[in-house]
């Protein structure tokens, strides 16, 4: 296997008197798909935003393409290659897909205006890669349905990710039909050969997407197991405490 993306070595968060996660340590590798998962309070959501940049880890080291990082806030996590879906999606709704897929990094042409056109051209370029079902790269965001707007945002994050793809419960708020769309969206990612990290409350979704699984509890790593290695019911139990290893 190839050199890993990520390396987490020994994080530690701490608020004040909380330790909210705990000797954590874990390697995402390109084309690999690593799913997150525990209980609400786990700390799945805070590892993200280590992760991205958004807190520091109190101790411990982050480590992109074997080079140690150091990052103190969300814009260093993109200038490292690393870009977040997270669940409200952050798209600016007056916007059009393509705005929104430029969004704070529109490119301009040599009159120093926005160069629409080419923001156009590869908004179209890549939905249709990714298969994201929209009326056109001119359509505004809140006229699109939950599902196409979640492709948008997955297409955003493809877009401008170079290693990372950090997705935050993709699925959360859609149905069946747009669920299995998004799903389908997240399976072409791997052929990128970018890493993704997704935390998801569907067991279904995990072992459909997933190449390993990595269980937290209370801030602390319980394991990390193969996807075709293991079963709900391990899963569950590593989850619920039921299994300590």
């Amino acid at each position: 296997m190839s050199a890993p993306i990520l390396q987490l070595q020994d994080i530690r968060k701490n608020f004040g008197g909380l330790t909210a996660i705990e000797n954590f340590s874990l390697e995402v590798f390109p084309g690999e798909i690593v799913a997150l998962v525990g209980d609400n309070g786990a700390g799945k959501s805070t590892l993200v935003k280590i992760i991205s940049g958004v807190h520091p880890p109190s101790s411990g080291t982050i480590t992109i393409e074997g080079k140690p990082v150091t990052m103190s806030n969300a814009t260093m996590g993109r200038a490292h290659g690393i870009e977040v879906v997270y669940q409200d999606l952050a798209l600016a709704d007056q916007q059009t897909v393509y705005m929104n897929m430029f969004l704070g990094r529109e490119p301009l042409n040599r009159f120093g205006l926005l160069d629409r056109r080419r923001m156009i051209d590869e908004t179209e370029k890549l939905v249709k890669e990714l298969d994201v079902r929209i009326p056109s790269a001119h359509a505004t965001i809140r006229d699109l349905s939950g599902g196409q707007r979640q492709g948008v945002a997955i297409a955003r994050a493809t877009h401008w990710a170079s290693k990372l793809i950090l997705l935050d419960e993709p699925t959360a708020a859609l149905g069946v039909a747009e669920t299995a769309k998004v799903e389908a969206i997240v399976q072409s990612l791997e052929q990128r050969n970018v890493g993704i990290l997704i935390i998801s409350h569907s067991l279904d979704q995990v072992f459909k997407l997933s190449d390993r699984i990595c269980v937290l509890r209370r801030g602390k790593q319980i394991g990390v197991r193969e996807t075709k290695k293991t079963d709900k019911n391990e899963i569950i139990a590593m989850i619920t405490g039921l299994q300590q290893q």
